[in-house]
């Protein structure tokens, strides 16, 4: 390992902290597994890391999924993502691994198998996993077991440089039920989801994780913090086109993005839709107009209901 790999690895947890707001138990979790695993005391033939993340829809553990892809491969494109509700028959298994020589389907090749063969390097986010047929857990035990797969056309696929995460909403109303009790996601709450996860999963295949993680709802405060991150990524991209521009956001419009896009449902993840529809969509239609200059200042307020943009020649 190199000095440039070690400092990634010894500032991989404030890095991903930049990007995953209100979930640092799990960030530390996913973080300490890693470098054990690269520091050269972990199974050098399993996966990097292997993790079950639990809690509600849009509280970050997409995320923090991407953040590890963009940290450790340096692209948060190097995340392979299956969707588990597309596993649910036993013969889905050849669309994860290729089909057997005469089947139809073999020439394509599997799912999982191609994509890792064509990455190595990747992370691998196994989404609503609690839905996956059984017979596609028998060939995950051994994904993690011995880090290799052998696709249906007898080709062995190495699996040792990825970083595998199964997501689940298992437990995700108990979790949201604890938070408006008490604030926060307890021990007697994470006890009863881990209860719910026991009775889901055969305990072989738990032993294989090395972290079972839950994440916790989002506070108001944190929401605050993800709408200034995401408007940062919007006024970088003004700030490229146009260096001279001041942007300036208020209080007000940071609590009307909330409680426009926040969703309990769906967390946080309509917030940047919300953005995107109204300051972005007004801010585009001011450049095409030719209102916007070099020195421009945009203003971003909330008035009325509704998110409004001024702008003005500095």
């Amino acid at each position: 390992m190199n000095q440039s790999e070690k400092a990634r690895l010894l500032n991989l947890e404030s890095e991903i902290h930049k990007r995953v707001i209100g979930q640092d138990e799990a960030v530390t979790a996913v973080s300490d597994a890693i470098i054990r695993s690269r520091g050269g005391l972990g199974n050098e033939k399993r996966p990097i890391g292997s993790f079950m993340f639990l809690g509600p829809s849009g509280v970050g553990k997409t995320e923090l999924a991407k953040a590890l892809a963009a940290e450790l491969f340096d692209s948060e494109e190097n995340i392979v993502r299956i969707d588990m509700s597309e596993y649910m028959e036993s013969h889905s298994v050849s669309r994860l691994i290729g089909a057997p020589p005469g089947y139809v389907g073999y020439e394509e090749g599997g799912q999982l198998t191609e994509a890792i063969r064509r990455r190595p390097y990747s992370v691998i986010l196994f989404d609503e996993i609690e839905k996956a047929h059984p017979q596609v857990f028998n060939v995950l035990l051994q994904l993690l077991d011995e880090g290799r797969l052998t696709d249906g056309r007898g080709r062995t696929v190495d699996f040792k440089n990825t970083v595998v995460i199964m997501t689940s909403n298992l437990g995700s109303e108990i979790i949201m039920k604890g938070v408006e009790t008490t604030g926060q996601v307890d021990e007697q709450v994470k006890e009863q989801v881990m209860e719910i996860v026991k009775k889901s999963f055969k305990p072989e295949f738990l032993n294989r994780m090395d972290d079972i993680i839950v994440f916790s709802p989002l506070s108001e405060k944190e929401l605050k913090e993800i709408v200034k991150l995401q408007m940062g990524e919007v006024i970088k991209v003004i700030k490229k086109r146009y260096p001279g521009s001041e942007v300036e956001m208020t209080e007000a419009a940071i609590e009307g993005i909330i409680k426009a896009g926040y969703s309990i449902a769906y967390g946080a993840r309509p917030m940047r839709r919300y953005i995107e529809k109204t300051v972005v969509t007004e801010i585009t239609k001011s450049i095409i107009g030719g209102v916007m200059k070099e020195k421009s200042k945009i203003k971003i307020g909330y008035e009325d209901g509704k998110i409004e943009v001024k702008i003005t020649d500095n």
